[in-house]
């Protein structure tokens, strides 16, 4: 079948992949921004596992083909998937008027970030111009560092549809990836936007929980980790989302937990669970800076600190909302020298730091920590797991460890020689 996808968000690049490589002749569109120069330049567009390994080779299978957004003047494919970003909704107006002024299409699926309703008005708008389609709601739940796999080998699928010929569609263009068990749920295109924020809103009210837990864990000199590991036993609980750690970020869940707090205050419903959610998360931000400032006694100005990850979460290059941003500009507040080091998200941090402040950038981990005060862990990367204790030791001016995300074992660190710090770790 021929199918169109439009956008330059992840989304939009897994779903024209994963389509085309279970045999759908898919044209992908892209506005002209860095997404599309990378590809055309044959960079790695989009740091996701596997993603541009796929794109290459369903481009070079001629399965795939890769179009700026300027060549809407084609005739629409039968399916168009429509996965744009929050600030996209004019771009999705420009692919409204493709559609009723290049009739072809016979349905349209709403991957896009926009507010609850938005399905529904597509439709509405549509058959003001006279063309009549389905439009459907299938949302965007995939995971930064695993969209690929999460797309492929779903646990479950959102479908906002009330009409039945196009979720049989939905259903057909779907079929390889629902084999095992069918795990499409199907509700009203309203019911699958307002979902996908909720899903959102209570996996960042558990991380908050448990940053709120860690606090007092310190306070009542027990681990956290150990708490977190007999509440996941729990069934009614599950261990999913129960890290505690200095804060989430990242350029889809923080923004879908604020959607959800602004669309429940727009109804004049009282938002305060997921302000305090968002308020807990902002101060959590700067945990590391206040365990750093608590163990210098406020002599912080002229240190000089690294960071090990700056990305939002692990195998992602994007900063955005990220708690290191919020950590280095109180580190940059108190005349702190700052070094960092990530393996992805150096060039999107640079363009960040333009104009903010100094950051010296580092391309190997144990050059950022050369003569530091402090290695502030802030993303978990996986070379961070088990550094060379003994040379981390013998480069740093003073060691003393604030880990971000526990994943040291404390009584080992400190039996190398080390002073540390970790989340609600007693």
């Amino acid at each position: 079948m021929r199918v169109d996808a439009i956008g330059d968000t992840l989304c939009a690049a897994v779903t024209a992949a994963a389509l085309a490589q279970t045999g759908h002749q898919v044209t992908w569109y892209l506005p002209e921004g860095r997404y599309w120069q990378g590809l055309q330049s044959g960079g790695d567009s989009y740091h996701e596992p596997g993603l541009m390994a796929l794109v290459r080779e369903q481009a070079d299978a001629g399965h795939l083909t890769i179009q700026a957004m300027d060549a809407l003047n084609e005739k629409p494919a039968p399916v168009v998937f429509m996965a744009l970003s929050p600030g996209a909704r004019e771009m999705a107006e420009a692919v409204l008027t493709w559609l009723v002024e290049r009739p072809g299409c016979e349905l349209l699926v709403n991957q896009s970030v926009f507010p609850v309703g938005t399905t529904e008005e597509l439709q509405r708008q549509l058959e003001q111009r006279g063309h009549v389609i389905p439009v459907v709601c299938l949302p965007d739940t995939l995971q930064e560092g695993r969209a690929l796999q999460d797309f492929i080998r779903p646990d479950h699928i959102l479908l906002g549809c009330d009409d039945a010929v196009a979720e049989r569609l939905v259903r057909e263009i779907l079929r390889p990836f629902n084999r095992r068990q069918d795990v499409i749920q199907v509700m009203r295109p309203r019911e699958a936007e307002f979902a996908k924020l909720a899903i959102s809103g209570m996996l960042a009210t558990r991380l908050s929980f448990m940053n709120d837990m860690a606090l007092l864990a310190e306070e009542l000199d027990v681990d956290i980790d150990v708490i977190r590991q007999g509440m996941g036993s729990d069934s009614r609980i599950g261990e999913a989302y129960l890290y505690a750690g200095c804060g989430f970020g990242g350029p889809g869940f923080s923004r879908d937990v604020m959607s959800l707090t602004h669309t429940l205050r727009s109804r004049r419903i009282n938002a305060e669970l997921l302000e305090q959610v968002l308020q807990i998360n902002e101060r959590q931000k700067e945990v590391l800076f206040r365990k750093f400032w608590r163990h210098y006694e406020g002599e912080v100005s002229q240190r000089r600190v690294a960071l090990w990850g700056v990305a939002f979460k692990p195998g992602s290059d994007r900063v955005d909302n990220g708690p290191a941003l919020r950590l280095i500009e109180a580190l940059w507040a108190q005349d702190v020298e700052v070094h960092v080091h990530d393996p992805l998200a150096l060039p999107e941090l640079s363009c960040w730091a333009e104009g903010r402040g100094p950051l010296v950038l580092h391309d190997d981990g144990y050059d950022a920590v050369h003569n530091c005060d402090a290695l502030m862990v802030v993303t978990e990367w996986k070379e961070y797991w088990s550094p060379d204790w003994t040379a981390l030791k013998s480069l740093m001016s003073t060691p003393v460890i604030l880990d971000g995300r526990n994943i040291y074992d404390p009584s080992y660190v400190k039996s190398k020689g080390f002073q540390y710090y970790g989340i609600g770790r007693g």
